[in-house]
């Protein structure tokens, strides 16, 4: 029996980054991902449904997970929601301001209205036929559902060079959305397997990537300083919220604010 898209539930993130640079931070997420290729970016599906197991929506946490996946890199993470026909998009970008739009399941809009510029400015769209095409999906549409604005910008997006796989589509029910995943060219399973093994696939990532070594010095150690003394207090926090979504985001803020001092501490001894 067929499920309609307007009363599906899903979710899932879309990394301006390839597989290879976004695996380590999808790892510090300690849930189970399938990592897909999309074009110049990664596709990051969840294999189970969080939102079922606490008071978190599913917007809530797909959020969280994004902004937890960009703490710390230069490459923007956008959040993909859905949920009774209604849908949105979160785009967090390092510790820049998270910015997130949001339509009800007649297509209306209702959620920050400079999102699109900040969406448009932050992807390196075009500010004038991209921006134009972007804000069209705010204004008024009978012919336009919730999913239809999600899958606009999808199409828009294009020009970015994402290319989701066919049928990893938002919109679709989280079970169709992982069987899809799951048979896509290059897709890889990416489950938690200890502190060590994700601290040794970032420093992969940080040795052989195009940056080469991680930068060190007094800038290192600030900013890895300050990315500890962000995540703890927000660890705490989502601990009495049980937020899953921003418990990752603390997770991970941590994680590489104290794999950045440790590796400024080895590099240097050398």
């Amino acid at each position: 029996m067929s499920i309609s898209r307007t009363t599906a539930v899903g979710g899932l993130l879309l990394c301006r980054a390839e597989p290879l640079v976004a695996r380590p931070a999808a790892h510090l997420l300690r849930v189970r991902l399938l990592l897909v290729p999309a074009g110049e970016w990664s596709a990051l599906v969840p294999e189970g449904k969080p939102w079922r197991d606490g008071e978190e929506s599913v917007a809530e946490i797909l959020s969280g997970w994004g902004a937890a996946v960009a703490v710390g890199s230069n490459w923007p993470v956008l959040s993909l929601w859905w949920e009774d026909g209604r849908t949105g998009f979160a785009l967090a970008s390092g510790f820049r301001r998270a910015v997130a739009y949001e339509w009800d399941a007649a297509g209306r809009p209702a959620c920050e209205p400079d999102a699109m510029r900040v969406l448009s400015a932050r992807l390196g769209l075009d500010p004038v036929l991209d921006l134009e095409d972007l804000e069209r999906l705010t204004r008024p549409d009978e012919a336009a559902d919730g999913p239809a604005r999600l899958l606009g910008l999808i199409a828009l997006l294009a020009r970015a060079g994402l290319d989701l796989p066919a049928g990893l589509a938002p919109g679709e029910p989280a079970d169709r959305l992982r069987e899809v995943a799951r048979v896509a060219r290059g897709a890889e399973s990416v489950e938690w397997s200890g502190w060590r093994d994700a601290v040794r696939a970032e420093l992969d990532v940080v040795e052989e990537g195009p940056l080469g070594p991680w930068v060190r010095g007094p800038k290192a150690r600030l900013l890895g300083a300050a990315q500890v003394a962000a995540g703890a207090p927000l660890l705490a926090w989502a601990a009495r919220r049980r937020s899953p979504g921003w418990a990752a985001a603390g997770v991970v803020l941590v994680a590489q604010g104290a794999l950045s001092l440790a590796y400024d501490r080895a590099r240097a001894a050398h």
